[in-house]
């Protein structure tokens, strides 16, 4: 199936945060607080595409404050952290949405993310997952994770929807 096909039934996309949403290095200070740098292309990408109606979502096996906090900063209400099983933290969420895995994207970097990329309409990865990662992404951004892999993904889905123009269009009048 072409990939504008399978974008075009979107109404739910949920992020993978360590190596997506960030660079996937985790900076611990000597006290043990963890920081993590977030992208400001990819955080404007998330805000377009949720005024376009798609649901975000992050689903996480760590868990960070720093990461209710950008959810928060970001309108995103479907926070999942601390997830041993993604899949079945996504099937939970298509359920109280009401949508079929075809209306969904995952976008993830490594193994434990394979069952819910396998499961979702669209799997979307980043040039440094390993390779079996990449093989089973229907698209694998140009720009590396944490430094706007998100943002050309939110664009994508948007072209595809033909909703990008006009999420473009008050910074061009």
């Amino acid at each position: 199936m072409p990939l504008t096909a399978r974008l075009q039934p979107l109404r739910l996309i949920a992020f993978d945060v360590d190596g997506v949403l960030t660079d996937g290095g985790l900076y611990l200070s000597d006290s043990g607080e963890e920081f993590k740098r977030f992208n400001s292309l990819d955080g404007h990408g998330l805000k377009m595409l949720k005024a376009t109606g798609v649901e975000l979502a992050l689903i996480s096996g760590r868990k960070s404050q720093c990461v209710t906090l950008r959810a928060a900063n970001l309108g995103i209400k479907h926070l999942y952290q601390g997830v041993e099983n993604k899949l079945a933290a996504m099937q939970s969420l298509l359920a109280m949405l009401q949508l079929s895995p075809q209306a969904a994207a995952f976008m993830g970097d490594d193994v434990i993310d394979l069952p819910v990329m396998r499961h979702a309409g669209a799997a979307f990865s980043v040039p440094g997952a390993p390779q079996l990662v990449r093989d089973h992404a229907h698209y694998v951004s140009q720009r590396a994770a944490g430094f706007g892999a998100v943002r050309e993904v939110c664009e994508l889905i948007m072209a595809a929807q033909g909703t990008l123009d006009a999420q473009l269009a008050p910074y061009l009048n």
